[in-house]
């Protein structure tokens, strides 16, 4: 019988654990889980991407808020306050079902972050910084590596240091979100005062199938993470405790920093002018527009005075939100994989910890390099067009993040069956209904992903991604397929490279 990782089990953990897990320091308290959380979870980057679906896609963030983080957030705090071992989710899959399903696993759940560091938020980044600092000019090719990459290895290297030095990124992230959103969200209400707003009916919010579709595999990528600072349990000053408290109050701040500037944009802009990549920034700009500035007959918004001022304060800001999204999400399953490395389902050589900082400075390392790679790819590929650069990145990186959620959901009511002595200082209610529920949503986003509209509408008009059509299908299935599939192949083979580590336990 395969047993889960002896980090989590009473009999004396093995010796590369012990030795590795010596050198964790204890920074982690309960504010700095908070910020961590609220970095985690609330990322601006997709913010236009839920906004392009229209007013239903507001109908559609309090349903998922109510029906999916809710009950993800119940999750969490039982495992998390549990189950505190460093490594957080892969522990809480490995002694659910596992080395070998933790290993394939936690290799999804790490490898999604610096794709999404090197492709998503990059781009974001950067397109923030020409709409306000270049005119919206576009940077030449040299200009654009030089920002990207700088973006990239600064994520890496604070997510190298020590965690005491490392934590302030969360910290200031966290404020660069309240001063973003909240100073965007009363200049809309500024807007709407002196040049009205666009008007919707209740038809408006109607939620609809085709947006079930497109909105909540999204959505449901906005919405997980709670888990995350659970992957640093052992650098925590008291998890059992400051988990729950985190994730509450972190849940509740969330869900009103994405509503209300969606809920700004669809009252500012024209759905069918808002896109996945500019839709917020657009949006920035235009209401900006009420401190000095004007917006011209075919839309184009121009700063002047302190209109231009407060643009450039607010670029920054969004800057700095999606590099503390970045850090953290590297932060945390860098971590994970570090875990599995002196585990026994990884290579050895990345479950090394610093003694230096205290961080798992190889697989930080191997983070940023994986990053770099998929940013010059993607470019390449994609012939230097950031929206498509975008695109492609964002489905990649939804997809293998939520797939990574179907070994993580349905060990709470696993652990509930295999581990009922473990002292739990929460309980979430109704453990098998919450797995159950969750582990389905995941399930119907990542079918969705792969072939949207199935069973029924299959590639249809009304499902098809932008630019395939019908005839398509097959080729768009292999394309999202073959990428996880590989993945997959990629995490057997960390557990196979593992072997070594498992048999020096015995």
């Amino acid at each position: 019988m395969t047993a889960g990782p002896l980090t989590s089990e009473p009999v004396g953990a093995p010796t590369a654990a012990e030795s590795e897990r010596q050198k964790l320091r204890k920074h982690f308290g309960r504010f700095d889980i908070l910020f961590f959380l609220l970095c985690t979870i609330v990322g601006v980057d997709t913010i236009g991407t839920v906004a392009s679906s229209g007013a239903e896609s507001f109908t559609w963030l309090i349903v998922l808020a109510a029906v999916f983080f809710v009950p993800s957030a119940l999750l969490t705090a039982e495992l998390g306050a549990a189950f505190p071992d460093e490594g957080g989710p892969y522990i809480w899959t490995s002694r659910a079902f596992g080395r070998l399903a933790g290993a394939v696993n936690n290799f999804l759940y790490w490898i999604t972050n610096p794709v999404w560091l090197g492709g998503t938020l990059s781009v974001s980044a950067v397109t923030a910084y020409t709409t306000f600092f270049n005119d919206g000019k576009d940077l030449s090719t040299p200009a654009f590596y030089v920002f990207t990459v700088a973006f990239v290895w600064i994520g890496v290297l604070a997510a190298i240091l020590s965690f005491d030095v490392g934590k302030w990124i969360p910290t200031i992230g966290a404020w660069s979100r309240f001063l973003l959103l909240g100073l965007f969200t009363v200049t809309v209400v500024v807007y709407g005062i002196q040049h009205g707003l666009h008007g919707f009916g209740l038809g408006d919010f109607s939620p609809t199938y085709a947006g079930f579709v497109v909105l909540v595999p999204v959505l449901m990528f906005n919405f997980v993470g709670f888990e995350l600072p659970s992957t640093a349990g052992d650098e925590m000053t008291d998890a059992q405790k400051d988990i729950p408290y985190a994730v509450f109050r972190s849940a509740a701040l969330a869900v009103l920093l994405y509503a209300l500037p969606i809920l700004g944009i669809l009252l500012v802009l024209p759905v069918k002018t808002i896109t996945g990549l500019g839709g917020f920034i657009d949006a920035i700009r235009q209401v900006f527009t009420v401190y000095g500035g004007h917006v011209t007959g075919d839309g184009t918004a121009t700063l002047n005075g302190v209109g231009s001022v407060l643009g450039d304060l607010a670029a920054i800001l969004f800057i700095l939100t999606v590099l503390s999204s970045g850090v953290t999400w590297v932060m945390g399953s860098d971590r994970a994989l570090a875990v599995s490395g002196y585990d026994g389902a990884a290579p050895r050589f990345l479950g090394v910890i610093s003694s230096r900082f205290g961080t798992p400075v190889r697989v930080n390392i191997l983070s940023g390099l994986v990053s770099t790679a998929v940013l010059v790819l993607a470019h390449e590929l994609t012939n230097g067009s950031a929206a498509k650069l975008f695109g492609a990145v964002l489905g990649l990186a939804v997809s293998t993040t939520l797939v990574s959620y179907l070994g993580i959901f349905p060990a709470l009511a696993v652990l509930r069956h295999k581990a009922p002595e473990v002292p739990r200082p929460y309980k979430a209610p109704a453990p098998l209904a919450i797995s159950i529920v969750l582990t389905a949503f995941v399930l119907y986003a990542c079918v969705q992903l792969v072939a949207p509209g199935a069973p029924f509408n299959w590639f249809s008009s009304a499902y098809a991604p932008d630019g395939w059509s019908h005839a398509e299908r097959g080729k768009y299935l292999l394309t999202e397929l073959l990428p996880l599939i590989g993945f997959m192949l990629l995490g057997v083979l960390f557990w196979a490279l593992g072997k070594p580590t498992r048999a020096a336990r015995r």
